[in-house]
């Protein structure tokens, strides 16, 4: 059954719940801890309103184009070809789990003969022997009532990837998870839980892609875990039409001695927002890498928290913007450290490139330090292409475009550089020498 959702912020005569109103709840799921979840979803939604302006965390994001929408969840996955699928293929992903529209399919995914015991797959259909692991965690490590659009996807959570790599367990090719939009006017929940077992590895790829430019909602929410000495590589890829929303919450618990490398890269979608949390335990290493790259009157936020909750931990964070015509670029990280969380060493850096007047990039990295044996640093840059190296490469017989284009693709090739999956790097670098042409 499917309903029209009516996106607005409720009149402040409206009482708790009047925003779901009329939402009709989705059939019973094969695992009672997911009806629970999905329950208290729908309790949190009858708390919580959308942001607006007047909320700090929200002031630069405005989200009347999105209210001004009624979106639908898809009553049925659309149509995908072969000619579709080749344009996100990766190689070196054996193992593909692939969602159309929110809802999974099969037919499009694949999986690799020898995963050493991994698990991969849609949570409805997940092996019974698993449901303890995922019951611990699914819905743990996103906090309940804090975000309505983290409960809107806890309300409506229905196919979600679940990945589950056993202890001391290598996975050496990346797993692939691919949310496809096909429809207009419709809504999705895109939602993903990795259980890094104590001393596993491997590389998850979450994907999110658009094959049409109407409006539509994708709202993500993730939930990566590391056991003790675990190491996770994620790459994360926004890349939705021009017209489409794109709304991510990501929560990474980190073990003891665990290590999460994580590469973000935001490059379509009219408004994207992509809320990153990460808690490290004692001797945690993690790094987070992000690009996010805009023009026309696109606009994308970051937002980031990573909390030192214990000692001898280490992180680094480099994000980088690139704003062309009217677009926004936003980006607010924020390092916590705990008291107790003694011989912290925790770097971060925001780089940004404007390029042109009328661009907006609004940058505030932040620290937080409740403990006072702790090595902590961060910075902020804001600036346009270098006339010199322009005029530069100039004289070496490039045009005044194809020199701007060539330095706005090197300042934002260092984070895609990082991606150590050649097929995605290729794609990424392609469209990253299409969008904004390095000009005003």
């Amino acid at each position: 059954m499917s309903a029209v959702i009516a996106l607005r912020r409720p009149a402040a005569a409206d009482g708790p719940g009047t925003l779901w109103a009329g939402h009709p709840r989705l059939p019973p799921s094969p695992w009672a801890f997911v009806d629970a979840l999905r329950s208290q979803g729908h309790a949190d939604l009858g708390s919580l309103a959308l942001p607006t302006l007047r909320d700090e965390a929200w002031r630069f994001t405005d989200l009347a184009a999105l209210t001004s929408l009624s979106l639908q969840p898809a009553g049925r996955a659309g149509a995908v070809s072969a000619a579709d699928m080749a344009g996100f293929q990766l190689d070196e992903a054996t193992t593909r789990l692939v969602f159309v529209d929110g809802i999974h399919a099969p037919e499009l995914s694949s999986r690799a003969t020898d995963t050493g015991g991994a698990l991969v797959a849609n949570l409805p259909v997940a092996p019974a022997e698993h449901a303890a692991a995922i019951q611990a965690h699914l819905g743990r490590h996103q906090p309940a009532g804090s975000d309505v659009f983290a409960a809107f996807n806890t309300a409506f959570l229905r196919d979600a990837a679940v990945v589950l790599v056993p202890r001391n367990v290598a996975l050496v090719a990346p797993v692939h998870l691919l949310f496809i939009a096909t429809q207009a006017g419709v809504v999705t929940h895109p939602r993903c839980l990795l259980m890094a077992e104590a001393g596993s590895s491997l590389t998850l790829i979450e994907d999110h892609v658009s094959l049409q430019g109407a409006a539509c909602l994708g709202n993500a929410v993730s939930e990566i875990v590391l056991a003790e000495q675990a190491r996770v590589q994620h790459i994360r890829v926004q890349r939705g039409g021009a017209q489409a929303f794109h709304i991510a919450n990501t929560s990474v618990s980190m073990g003891r001695a665990s290590h999460y490398r994580s590469v973000a890269v935001d490059m379509g979608a009219q408004l994207a927002r992509h809320q990153l949390a990460v808690t490290l335990g004692e001797g945690a290493d993690c790094e987070l890498d992000g690009l996010a790259v805009v023009h026309g009157s696109q606009l994308a936020d970051t937002h980031s928290c990573i909390v030192h909750a214990q000692p001898h931990g280490r992180s680094r964070q480099l994000h980088k913007c690139v704003a062309g015509g009217t677009a926004r670029a936003v980006f607010n990280g924020k390092v916590k450290v705990s008291p107790g969380a003694q011989q912290t060493d925790a770097a971060q850096m925001s780089r940004n490139l404007l390029l042109g007047a009328r661009a907006r990039i609004d940058t505030q990295p932040q620290l937080e330090i409740l403990a006072d044996d702790v090595k902590c640093a961060h910075g902020a840059t804001v600036g346009s292409l270098d006339g010199e190296e322009v005029f530069y490469l100039q004289s070496r017989g490039l045009s005044d475009s194809a020199a701007r284009e060539l330095l706005t693709y090197a300042f934002g090739a260092e984070i895609i550089a990082r991606i150590p999956v050649a097929s995605l790097r290729l794609q990424l670098q392609q469209r990253m020498r299409a969008p904004t042409g390095g000009r005003p």
